[in-house]
């Protein structure tokens, strides 16, 4: 198994490079081709931690850098007002919290998109018949491009973790990783902030990160 050696603690931003693909290749390539030319909108979505929000915040990211204007929101900040440039790459995260007034705004950006040269990128928790919003924008949304964010394999988390302590020089042993998979919350954003709490108390106590200390900080409150 190839191991997966990437750029993704914390305060790494989140681009396409460090972002684990899988088997979203058709996702990733449908979202680069929206941050360099105008497209089709298009709606992801997905469980929590699945990597919706670093998607739009990377394709937003390439847009720039790739000198079309972009801006991502978030749902719950968005107002009875979008955005109007021309030839903007609008990405709103988690269309579903939108609020009424929001809602309203969002169906005029689908109105005014095509005379704009507007791009619209969405992301949800589901998929858009089970929309907790108005019809007529759940239709709109309906009409995307939709693309479900599909869950990593375990092979593909365990590499991610292995790697992860080889760069922070730290031996990991597979029977962590292994309970971690098997009895913890399977997300990348969970695994990796158990990986720190390993890491720090590794360092602390001068120990490997073993079964037996998971279990330690498991018994003194840390959740997996």
């Amino acid at each position: 198994m190839k191991q997966l050696v990437l750029d993704i603690t914390k305060d790494a931003p989140p681009r396409f490079d460090n972002f684990i693909v899988g088997a979203n290749a058709a996702l990733v390539a449908a979202l680069r081709e929206r941050a360099d030319t105008l497209a089709d909108h298009l709606l992801l979505w997905g469980a929590h931690g699945c990597g919706r929000s670093h998607l739009l915040e990377a394709t937003t990211a390439a847009a720039r850098d790739g000198g079309r204007p972009a801006i991502a929101i978030d749902a719950r900040e968005a107002g009875a007002c979008l955005p109007e440039d021309e030839g903007l790459l609008l990405a709103i995260d988690n269309v579903g919290a939108l609020s009424e007034t929001a809602q309203i705004a969002l169906f005029n950006s689908f109105n005014r998109a095509g005379s704009l040269g507007q791009t619209l990128l969405l992301s949800a928790d589901r998929p858009p018949l089970g929309l907790p919003l108005r019809e007529d924008l759940r239709t709109r949304i309906g009409q995307c491009l939709v693309f479900e964010v599909l869950p990593l394999a375990d092979d593909e988390r365990a590499s991610i973790l292995h790697g992860m302590a080889e760069r922070r020089g730290l031996r990991l042993d597979t029977d962590v990783v292994a309970y971690l998979l098997r009895h913890g919350r399977r997300d990348m954003p969970s695994l990796l902030a158990v990986m720190d709490a390993l890491d720090a108390s590794s360092l602390e106590q001068k120990r490997p990160i073993t079964l037996p200390l998971l279990r330690e900080l498991m018994q003194r409150g840390l959740d997996i």
